[in-house]
């Protein structure tokens, strides 16, 4: 089954071709981010519309890397939620307008679903169950994942997410859009001592997660020094092993919890350097596994909704090709197809 992915949940507009037998044959990504770095973040409308001028061209690019036709697609799937409502509306809409076109069936795709399995399309994938780390602007959550639909929460974040987190010690410390690779490059050139940040709910028993203290201290420090360049590279690196810290030390006790010994690690976060360090020397220590997809799959991108749509549409039943898009997704709504 060969399977067109759509994503236009944000600012990143993903096509990709998917088919069951052969594997990822091709994928496309137009990013919004030099668009929306003037506004110093996400302007809705404006990705409405960057959307509507991206999705057909690149749909034609994956179609022409692989010598494809629109009439050899078996079907699509598209984002559906969670994310913005008019972004989500534009894939949503192409998707459902090409498949009533084409006579073919199509899946809406949850978009944490997506980032859940998207280490499964490496060479080496885990096997089911495992433990997934969600990590990125507007998520932080530890998930139980026994196979596809099947989704227990274990930890969440009681207020920011981390990659939130990073959005915001970025704009603290004058640092350009997107936070989290800004943070990070600038932690690099940063020295470790001079400061000391709390690491919120590390002890607390559970495998939930908090960040909103962590930023308020970011801030009080942002306020008590003077901020020359070094002083914001000492405050990033301590900012980066602050969030790295609890995160990796959630994970170990997850799996400790669960009695498995795979984790998988997906979302923007994800592609932070010195959190896979981290875990990885976590790993090796209580003799566990974590995998990661290729840095490109981190952020959002088709080739996740492809072969999640994929995985769910070889049990799905062609609808009427009406819609409605869901900005607003609970996870443990999902059912396995």
């Amino acid at each position: 089954m060969l399977v067109l992915g759509i994503e236009s949940s944000c600012d990143e507009t993903g096509i990709a071709l998917y088919d069951t037998g052969r594997g990822l044959l091709s994928h496309a990504l137009y990013s919004q981010i030099a668009m929306h770095a003037e506004y110093g973040g996400v302007v809705p409308e404006l990705a409405s519309r960057d959307h509507i001028r991206r999705a057909l061209p690149l749909t034609q690019q994956v179609l022409d890397e692989t010598g494809l036709l629109l009439r050899d697609i078996d079907g699509i799937a598209y984002t559906q939620g969670p994310g913005l409502s008019g972004a989500l509306l534009v894939g949503t809409s192409i998707a459902e307008a090409l498949a009533f076109a084409l006579n073919i069936p199509t899946v809406g795709v949850h978009h944490l679903e997506g980032h859940l399995l998207a280490p499964l399309l490496e060479q080496k994938p885990p096997v089911f169950p495992f433990v997934a780390l969600l990590v990125s602007g507007g998520h932080t959550q530890l998930m139980r994942v026994s196979g596809i639909g099947d989704y227990e929460l274990l930890g969440d974040t009681l207020d920011d997410a981390a990659g939130e987190a990073f959005d915001k010690t970025a704009k603290l410390l004058g640092l350009g859009y997107p936070g989290g690779p800004a943070v990070s490059k600038l932690a690099a050139k940063g020295k470790a001592g001079r400061f000391k940040l709390p690491r919120p709910l590390l002890n607390s028993g559970d495998l939930n997660f908090s960040f909103s203290g962590l930023k308020t201290a970011v801030l009080t420090l942002t306020n008590e020094n003077a901020l020359d360049e070094q002083t914001k590279a000492d405050i990033a690196y301590e900012f980066q092993e602050a969030v790295t810290e609890v995160l990796t030390t959630k994970c170990m006790n997850a799996l400790r919890e669960t009695g498995l010994d795979s984790l998988i690690v997906s979302g923007g976060v994800g592609a932070n350097q010195r959190l896979r360090e981290r875990l990885n020397q976590a790993a090796r220590r209580k003799l566990c596994y974590v995998h990661y997809p290729r840095p490109e799959f981190c952020t959002d991108n088709g080739a996740m909704i492809a072969f999640a749509g994929a995985m769910r549409m070889q049990n799905a039943i062609e609808g009427n090709h009406g819609f409605t898009v869901k900005p607003r997704w609970d996870l443990a709504e999902l059912h396995s197809p």
